[in-house]
C-alpha cells in the first residue's frame, strides 16, 4: 500500500541529501594546465572560476591565448560536469531503491 507520509519523509531526506551534496560539491577546486602549463585554470565545484594564470610569453600571442583559454575552461567544465554526475549517482546508488521499502 502506498504511504504518503513514508513517501514525504523520503523526498524531504533527498532533498537534504542533495543540499548537502551541493554543498560539497561548491567547496571542490579544480585546476587545468594547457600549453604546457602557459594557461592554468582554476574553478570551483559551481563551476566559476576562481583564478587564472597566464605565462607572459602569450601576452603578446591573442590567437594563441584565446584558443588557450577556450579550451582550459572546457576541460574545466567538463570536470566539473563529470564529477557532480558521479556524485549525484553515488547519492542515488547509497539511497538504493526508493520505491522497494529498503536501502
Amino acid at each position: 500500500m502506498f504511504d504518503m507520509e513514508n513517501m514525504s519523509k523520503m523526498l524531504e531526506g533527498m532533498q537534504g541529501n542533495a543540499d548537502k551534496l551541493k554543498s560539497e560539491l561548491e567547496q571542490k577546486t579544480y585546476s587545468v594546465k594547457t600549453g604546457g602549463g602557459l594557461v592554468e585554470l582554476s574553478v570551483n565545484g559551481s563551476g566559476e572560476v576562481i583564478d587564472l594564470l597566464i605565462d607572459d610569453e602569450l601576452l603578446s600571442d591573442k590567437s594563441s591565448l584565446e584558443i588557450l583559454l577556450i579550451g582550459a575552461i572546457n576541460d574545466a567544465n567538463k570536470m566539473v560536469q563529470t564529477n557532480q554526475q558521479q556524485s549525484a549517482m553515488g547519492m542515488l546508488n547509497s539511497m538504493g531503491n526508493p520505491f522497494s521499502g529498503t536501502k
